[in-house]
Parts: structure tokens; C-alpha cells; sequence
């Protein structure tokens, strides 16, 4: 029986990303679809950034993530954000390096878009009036 480590939560905006780690060979599915195929070089290298801080433990499991919500580049942080949790979970000193790298690899980023007023366009935008 493989051992399956997870679910690893990583959160930003309205993306949520629930991860999956099972032993294999340092592959990463996003929705069932490689990685190879998700996004753009940027994106791509913004969920890789944690993995480069245990190598070992990339290259020995496989990264089953399903990601729901959000735009591109928050759903590429919800995943970072799941993989540096399980990385810190696994090592102490991954834990350690990815602090020293970027607290909020770790902790998550609490920022939320500002909800929409009533009568008004946006969150702060008013209507315009033509009689001031």
C-alpha cells in the first residue's frame, strides 16, 4: 500500500487548492492535467518555487492538485501555497528555508477583493452625477 500524504490546503482570493502527495517520479497534475499544459513559463514557475527547496522529495513523489476558483495567477499561489505546506510538513529544514525564502509560502496571504456596494459600479466607485 502507498503511503499518500495530504490534503494540503493552499488558499489565495477565491482559489482554493487541495493537494495530494503520493510516491512516484516528480510529476505535477493540476485538475488531472500535467503541468506541462497549465498556464504560461511565469505561472509555472510560481508553483515550482517551493519544490526547489527539497529536491529529493520532488523527484520521489507525484503532486495530485485540484484547484477550483480564481484567476491563473491566484490559482498558481493556492498551489505554491499547498505545496510549501507539505514540503514543510515532511522536513523541518524545508520548513526552515521557505521561511527564510518567503514567510507567506507558509502562513497564506489574507488579502480579498473589497465586495461590491449596493447602488453603486464597483466597491468604491460611485455613480456620477451632472448636477454638482
Amino acid at each position: 500500500m502507498t503511503k499518500v500524504l495530504g490534503p494540503f490546503v493552499g488558499k489565495r482570493k477565491t482559489a482554493v487548492a487541495r493537494l495530494v502527495v503520493r510516491p512516484g517520479t516528480g510529476r505535477i497534475f493540476i485538475n488531472n492535467q500535467p503541468l506541462e499544459y497549465f498556464g504560461n513559463e511565469i505561472v509555472r514557475a510560481k508553483i515550482l518555487t517551493p519544490l526547489y527547496f527539497n529536491e529529493k522529495f520532488w523527484k520521489s513523489h507525484d503532486f495530485d492538485v485540484k484547484v477550483r476558483g480564481g484567476g491563473i495567477i491566484a490559482i498558481a499561489d493556492a498551489v505554491s501555497f499547498a505545496i510549501a505546506r507539505a514540503l514543510a510538513s515532511k522536513s523541518e529544514s524545508a520548513k526552515k528555508l521557505i521561511k527564510e525564502y518567503s514567510r507567506v509560502l507558509l502562513a497564506g496571504d489574507p488579502r480579498q477583493a473589497e465586495p461590491k456596494k449596493p447602488n453603486r459600479y464597483s466597491a468604491r466607485r460611485f455613480k456620477q452625477k451632472s448636477y454638482r
